[in-house]
């Protein structure tokens, strides 16, 4: 969690349990070896045979030097960034505690490789032209798993959990198409900017930085003070600090120090290709993210998980409209992009009836009233029957998403939150599956039923719900503070109250207490603004 920094707000971060490991293999080298000419004597003749010349004398064959093979041309980038790590580990009980769970739970490298595939290369290089240690390509580890749809309780989202006041400060938009805090390029540029700034504030001192990263520049100072009034030392290992912060940069020098050294701790951490696996492109105009992925020859799940910043069923209409592709899908999607005239939403003509409204309209084809403004060259809002209007629209209407056993989340069962239905007299597996708005496959692999299976009354089944629109579902635990109501926390997290008491069993209970935990299941889509 990020609490708020100096001057403006500040990132808050989740911090996340999972491990990524690669070792530094030391570089072997070769020693030249040689042997010196000697010159014999004639002790025959008393006399130096001069005949013998240093070009007669044989000489050891010399090997030549092995070459140096460098971080940047390692073939996986794990070695790359493990060849790179300076920061010192001490033998420190913390980091002893963070460094023995990860070894104990070796299927997290497994998850986190799979999640850091696509991105962990540019992260990689961004950190490197920016002369900053490379320790800090293993932060989003820490800070989310490498789940780009990572968001928690204090409202820190994307791959370095950053709130929203400190990613306006740091020129990430929020709006109600986009969110930068999950852009992984612009994303991993703020945080890049952040840590230099907190780096610069303390004189250097990483392990300073890295705590302000976590619980805000002023926290870190204040302790440092302290610290200096009571004669003590001001290293961070000395400092008085929340807990999450003092096991926060312990986390992450034992994720180092495995990485590092992946041999002596006996993990093997999945192999990801030390190249560009993803590049940027930008048609220049909104696209439907449906019709980009047909363009490039990708599921949507496939798209979508590329660029986890978008909302809706599309890019924004002005400003971000860059997308985050393959490489080897670039020249696809640019192709037929062209070759579709650089269409990048679909229309269609509709025949104003008494009653519509924009606002009506826009609801029915899921999209905005502006869009049909836009589309429409309208400057108020005002339509008539019988007459027609363009209206933009989702190519796959309210499934524009992907769903949720597309996208990986957080929980184990991947598929948002489960509910109990109570089969009624009547129903059949069509029925509930109509009713629930869930498919009868769904529901069959669920309760691990088949189409022959008989229901009966009483019976009940589990269902996973999904946000309304097929957004991304994440799970939240919020701690109650003093103050806190079930409304507020409602809508701050933009669910509603019935469901916070459903999801928590309150019942009849009115009052909250101050420490209290709550699970919420937040659409992480839906609480950029």
């Amino acid at each position: 969690m990020k609490s708020r920094f100096f001057l403006a707000s500040a990132l808050l971060l989740a911090g996340c349990q999972i491990t990524g490991n690669s070792q530094q293999e030391p570089v072997a080298t070769n020693q030249e070896s040689s042997a010196a000419a000697q010159n014999n004597n004639n002790t025959d003749t008393g006399t130096t045979d001069k005949s013998a010349t240093a070009l007669d004398t044989p000489m050891a064959a010399v090997e030549p030097p092995a070459p140096v093979v460098t971080p940047q041309e390692q073939d996986d980038a794990w070695q790359r960034i493990a060849m790179q790590l300076k920061l010192d580990v001490p033998d420190n009980k913390r980091v002893n505690y963070y460094r023995n769970w990860y070894l104990r739970h070796p299927g997290h490298l497994t998850i986190v490789a799979s999640r850091a595939e696509p991105f962990l290369y540019h992260i990689t290089d961004a950190v490197e032209k920016r002369g900053m240690p490379l320790e800090l390509v293993l932060l989003p580890i820490v800070e989310s798993s490498f789940d780009q749809f990572a968001y928690s309780h204090g409202r820190a989202a994307g791959l370095w959990q950053i709130i929203p006041g400190t990613g306006r400060q740091f020129g990430l938009k929020q709006n109600w198409w986009y969110d930068g805090r999950r852009d992984v390029v612009k994303s991993t540029e703020a945080a890049l900017d952040l840590l230099e700034y907190l780096n610069r504030r303390f004189d250097g001192n990483w392990l300073h930085a890295l705590a302000a990263y976590n619980s805000g520049e002023g926290r870190v100072f204040r302790a440092i003070r302290e610290n200096k009034k009571a004669g003590k030392p001001t290293d961070f290992w000395s400092l008085d600090l929340p807990e999450e912060t003092s096991g926060y940069v312990p986390k992450l020098l034992a994720v180092a120090d495995i990485v590092r050294q992946q041999s002596k701790y006996g993990v093997d951490i999945p192999f990801i290709a030390n190249e560009p696996a993803v590049a940027t492109v930008d048609p220049n105009t909104q696209m439907d993210l449906a019709m980009a992925a047909k363009y490039a020859g990708l599921s949507l799940s496939e798209l979508k998980s590329l660029n986890p910043a978008y909302n809706q069923w599309a890019t924004a209409p002005e400003g971000q409209t860059h997308l985050l592709l393959p490489v080897a899908n670039v020249a696809t999607f640019n192709q037929s992009f062209e070759a579709n005239g650089r269409q990048g939403m679909k229309v269609v003509r509709y025949q104003v009836k008494a009653g519509d409204n924009l606002s009506v309209l826009a609801k029915k084809h899921h999209t905005s009233v502006d869009l049909i403004q836009r589309a429409n060259k309208m400057a108020g809002s005002g339509i008539r029957a019988g007459k027609y209007i363009l209206i933009p629209v989702a190519m796959n209407g309210e499934n524009a998403f992907p769903s949720l056993t597309e996208v990986r989340s957080q929980v184990s069962h991947g598929s948002g939150y489960r509910t109990i239905y109570k089969v009624e007299s009547g129903d059949s597996l069509w029925t509930i599956a109509k009713k629930q708005q869930v498919s009868i496959k769904e529901l069959m692999k669920w309760n691990g039923l088949s189409k022959q299976s008989t229901l009966r009354v009483g019976q009940k089944l589990n269902i996973w719900k999904t946000s309304q629109n097929g957004g991304v579902i994440r799970t939240v635990f919020y701690e109650v503070r003093t103050g806190d109501n079930l409304s507020a926390i409602a809508d701050r997290f933009n669910v509603k109250l019935a469901d916070v008491i459903k999801w928590n069993q309150l019942g009849s209970q009115k009052y909250l207490k101050p420490g209290q935990k709550l699970k919420l299941f937040v659409d992480v889509t839906k609480v950029s603004v």
